[in-house]
């Protein structure tokens, strides 16, 4: 069931006015991501090694938690494959907390697809929503195109680009997401939308 136009803008202007109820809310959540970004880009190698380290705990814990499952549940189907499963999450946990260097390159691909994924995401986003979310989605779209000029030289550099390309792609990623949200939070601010006129 597709919406007519007066529905259309109706929904249009019900978006812009809770964007203009909350910019609060977005230019907060906005100039965090820009610290937080801006702290990555200036030591990227400490952050690389962060999300590593990160990543191993929750391999750890969760090689842990699964391998009291497996063993409390051992007459269970496919308890052999469950063990497997759990010692190589336990393996690579450890692996990535104590050597967080070794896996760089692994995390970096992941990366890099990652952000591969969310630049085009983000561009479809901006180019959607440009005229019923925001006067200002060309930063959304620059955003976007970031993220896939950024995975891209990143990619060409490997392996010797891992040992910082974690730590500046997150940075960068999140400064830029954090200006957009800013940007879109005073727009949102400056432009008082229709009051939106109940359905008849």
């Amino acid at each position: 069931m597709s919406m007519n136009r007066s529905d259309a803008e109706q929904f249009g202007r019900a978006i812009a006015r809770s964007l203009h109820d909350h910019w609060v809310v977005f230019l907060i959540e906005g100039i965090i991501l820009v610290i937080l970004g801006a702290a990555a880009i200036l030591v990227p190698p400490l952050a690389t090694l962060s999300v590593a380290i990160f990543l191993g705990w929750l391999f750890l814990i969760g090689g842990i938690v699964g391998l009291i499952a497996t063993f409390r549940m051992r007459n269970a189907p496919g308890f052999w494959w469950s063990l497997f499963s759990d010692l190589l999450g336990i393996v690579a946990g450890v692996v990535l907390i104590g050597w967080p260097a070794s896996g760089a390159v692994s995390l970096t691909l992941v990366v890099i697809v990652f952000f591969a994924f969310e630049g085009v995401a983000t561009i479809m986003f901006a180019l959607e929503h440009k005229r019923e979310l925001s006067g200002r989605w060309g930063w959304m779209l620059v955003s976007g195109l970031v993220d896939l000029f950024f995975a891209g030289i990143i990619f060409a550099g490997l392996p010797v680009s891992a040992a910082w390309a974690i730590g500046l792609l997150v940075g960068i990623n999140m400064v830029f997401g954090g200006v957009a949200l800013i940007m879109m939070a005073l727009h949102a601010r400056a432009n008082a939308p229709d009051p939106v006129m109940p359905a008849r």
